[in-house]
């Protein structure tokens, strides 16, 4: 039982155009314009600075593993989709992104790796999940 496509996560007002520019192959990121602040997870105030004034800003999508782990088993995780490789890759505009890193063999990973993103489809059509691949 492979997850093709995986299951939808939970979207909400706060992070639905994350999500749906996903499925049109983008990665959104928000942008303070009151402090400057470039962030990821989807949140309508600032973290650094509170401001309301926030905007959306498209990635491009490349940067480099900050950190990961290798599951090489995973309750309720497809056998056939493991191990699974879960990372935090810091973009190039400076945010830090929870994420799988995929089509490679966990040997070829490594803190400094550089990555970019692909998408990966969901059940909702309107719904993708960004993951990223060593380049």
């Amino acid at each position: 039982m492979s997850w093709e496509p995986r299951p939808t996560p939970n979207v909400n007002p706060e992070t639905e155009p994350y999500w749906e520019a996903a499925a049109d192959e983008r990665l959104l990121v928000q942008e303070c314009q009151d402090c400057g602040l470039v962030y990821a997870y989807p949140r309508a105030h600032c973290p650094d600075c509170f401001s309301d004034d926030v905007e959306w800003i498209e990635a491009e999508g490349t940067g480099e593993v900050y950190t990961y782990t290798v599951s090489r088993q995973m309750s309720g995780w497809p056998e056939e989709d493991l191990p699974l490789i879960l990372a935090y890759v810091e973009l190039d505009e400076g945010p830090r992104i929870t994420t799988n890193i995929v089509d490679c063999d966990p040997e070829d990973v490594e803190v400094g790796t550089s990555v970019e993103v692909q998408f990966v489809d969901t059940e909702d059509d309107s719904v993708g999940i960004p993951v990223f691949t060593p380049v």
